[in-house]
């Protein structure tokens, strides 16, 4: 792993202040976790989700804990459910009693060559990363539209959208998908008000990838970014905050890029 230290974290500037969001996949220490707690820190009250119940308990305890317990809510939510996900989106506006920020970010990867890729891994890969971001967004653009008070949908992609990559056949094509259902919703969304972007990350380091990823292809991958070093969490969570923040206000159907490289 590269010896380059990462930059200083950034503190809030009250970005979000009055807002509500949902934030999916937002247990542990990855993109999801760094998202609610950034959100936090600029003002947001946060609903998480995960499907992780224990993880999710956890974090919410802790968040709970260092920001006041009506600032963050939390309801296990496994994406490939409808039932569940409606769920979801009626228990954030019971709660804070309107919705404003969706970040989608619950996403399943894996590792297989094509060849040897069965139907079910594909399809598993494809439920939860392209179909879950689709029913959360859908349930996010229903409530937005209703409310006719505006609103922002982030969802996570990845660069691997764009770029090749030796067996993430399924991940690929289902990161592809995310940037397109961006791309569509943004277009039509923008008649009620609601901006829909995403982020591309390369490479975000967290516990969860350490154990599904050789640390020969996490080499690999850390070689290829110009600062020599992987991302934090964190630093994709800037740039969620961003297109979630009014300083994004022009931005819809984008596909940002967190990466030191070129796509």
């Amino acid at each position: 792993m590269s010896d380059v230290e990462s930059p200083a974290y950034v503190p809030g500037h009250g970005l979000l202040k009055g807002r509500s969001a949902v934030i999916t996949a937002a247990a542990g220490a990855g993109i999801g976790g760094a998202t609610a707690r950034r959100f936090l820190e600029e003002g947001a009250r946060v609903l998480i989700s995960d499907a992780h119940t224990r993880r999710l308990k956890e974090s919410a305890e802790t968040l709970a804990a260092e920001f006041g317990p009506a600032q963050v809510a939390a309801l296990p939510c496994d994406v490939t459910s409808e039932d569940q996900v409606q769920a979801l989106f009626d228990t954030a506006t019971d709660l804070h009693g309107r919705l404003d920020i969706v970040v989608n970010n619950a996403g399943l990867g894996g590792t297989s060559p094509l060849v040897d890729m069965t139907d079910g891994q594909w399809s598993t890969v494809l439920d939860v990363t392209l179909n879950g971001t689709f029913r959360c967004t859908r349930a996010a653009l229903r409530r937005l539209k209703a409310s006719g008070h505006g609103g922002v949908v982030v969802n996570n992609a990845s660069v691997v959208g764009w770029r090749a990559q030796a067996g993430q056949a399924h991940y690929a094509a289902a990161k592809a998908g995310v940037m397109a259902l961006t791309r569509c919703a943004a277009v039509e969304a923008a008649a009620y008000g609601v901006r829909v972007n995403a982020v591309a990350p390369s490479l975000a380091m967290h516990p969860h990838l350490v154990k599904v990823t050789t640390p020969e292809l996490l080499e690999e991958l850390t070689a290829r970014e110009a600062f020599g070093r992987h991302a934090e969490p964190w630093e994709v969570a800037n740039a969620i905050v961003f297109l979630a923040s009014g300083y994004s206000s022009y931005l819809t159907g984008e596909v940002v890029s967190v990466s030191s490289q070129h796509a």
